[in-house]
């Protein structure tokens, strides 16, 4: 989350060369906020304030609250004598976990070298993803149209040659932007900010600065590094004079090894037609299982996930008698939890599936698969997979959909 002081003028065009720039910085604009518009679109265009009403704090606000100086940790008294008019929404956490995580997830289908930093932002190393997806750029864009698409909010993205100067563009992308700073644009996107707008720089270092007469970053940068060490000490001084020149060597680096992988769906409208939820959960149980083969992991878990029009959440879980990262076995299990799934005759607006108990597919002893006992088509399958895979990285993923061959004989379910 962004909350540094930002400069009108930094959000211009800074040059379209992307060679060196490979790291993107997501940032979700307003999260929580947004999420509850998703929820809620009646409330969009008003200021919304998510927090407690009595003796609670400010979590989040909507861009219209915050125009009036509401902003987060802001005692919510404090914020509702700002702006009177807002509308004050309780959290849901559990909301924003399930949003944050499909997020992070979407960043996994870019690359694997994602570093999650906070619920709602992250850092991505796309140096190895542009041969598959194209450009840092076009990468960016796409992400956000999914994420509009896929949850009705909205992300902004930097990028730029390391961690520092992606997160300041996205900062000054905000809201609902996308901004490049070439390589070669590094130092004078730079020079253009306030000194408080680096990372680290807090309201009483800015005011030390400035009684040095220090109050941009070109400033800094043109300060000796012994006068910077005077006035914030030796290790301080140091530091920021290397973030007033753009320099910060610190690489993108990974999570720890996932525990699951999994895809959701929440639809613009509710769906009430099971055929309509047997075709998302192809889509889904296919993109999962392309994961499971980038990490070169198997799931001996498959967890469908449904949420229904009056927001109850139901999940429904079955364990493998072998793992596997087969697409058609994952969706085969899903589909079958979906018809042991008693909706009372709720549309659904979110659908899920997710393959959990994972481990390293290297090394995995030969096992039958699901329809291995019937037939010798299991291995076959896992191969075309694999061949779809080799396709969709040179051609993009819409260079091959599924169709409904891929799904076992039909049989009755109930809506």
């Amino acid at each position: 989350m962004s909350r540094g002081p930002r400069s009108a003028d930094v959000r211009r065009n800074w040059g379209s060369d992307e060679d060196g720039a490979t790291i993107l910085h997501v940032d979700m604009d307003a999260f929580f906020a947004s999420v509850e518009l998703a929820r809620r679109p009646e409330l969009r265009g008003r200021p919304v304030i998510v927090g407690g009403r009595d003796r609670g704090v400010v979590l989040a606000a909507t861009y219209e609250a915050r125009a009036y100086g509401v902003r987060s940790a802001m005692a919510m008294s404090q914020a509702l004598r700002r702006c009177p008019q807002a509308v004050v929404v309780r959290p849901d956490h559990q909301a924003y976990r399930d949003v944050s995580r499909s997020v992070m997830e979407m960043l996994g289908d870019i690359t694997a070298v994602v570093e999650q930093v906070s619920v709602d932002e992250a850092y991505l190393d796309v140096a190895g993803a542009r041969r598959r997806l194209g450009l840092p750029t076009e990468i960016g864009a796409a992400l956000r149209e999914r994420v509009r698409s896929e949850h009705g909010v909205t992300c902004s993205v930097g990028i730029g040659r390391n961690k520092l100067v992606a997160k300041l563009a996205s900062t000054h992308a905000k809201p609902d932007g996308l901004l490049l700073v070439p390589r070669d644009a590094t130092e004078p996107f730079l020079r253009a900010l306030p000194v408080g707008a680096l990372t680290g720089v807090g309201d009483k270092t800015e005011a030390v600065l400035a009684r040095w007469g220090i109050t941009t970053v070109a400033q800094l940068a043109d300060s000796e590094v012994d006068v910077l060490r005077a006035a914030v000490g030796p290790v301080a001084g140091q530091h920021l004079h290397d973030l007033a020149w753009g320099r910060d060597s610190r690489p993108v680096v990974a999570g720890r090894p996932e525990r699951s992988i999994g895809a959701e769906s929440t639809f613009e409208r509710d769906l009430r037609d099971t055929d309509d939820l047997v075709a998302r959960l192809r889509e889904l149980a296919d993109r999962v299982a392309a994961r499971l083969r980038r990490h070169d992991v198997v799931a001996r878990t498959v967890t469908l996930k449904l949420r229904t029009s009056d927001f109850r959440t139901v999940n429904r879980s079955r364990t493998l008698e072998a793992p596997t990262d087969v697409a058609q076995e994952l969706f085969s299990v899903a589909r079958e939890l979906l018809v042991g799934v008693d909706r009372g005759g709720l549309a659904v607006r979110l659908v899920g599936v997710r393959a959990e108990n994972l481990r390293p597919r290297s090394g995995l002893s030969s096992q039958p698969t699901l329809f291995d006992a019937e037939d010798d088509r299991g291995e076959a399958r896992r191969e075309a997979e694999i061949a779809v895979d080799a396709v969709r990285a040179r051609f993009g993923r819409s260079a091959v959909a599924l169709g409904a061959s891929f799904a076992p004989p039909s049989t009755t379910m109930d809506p």
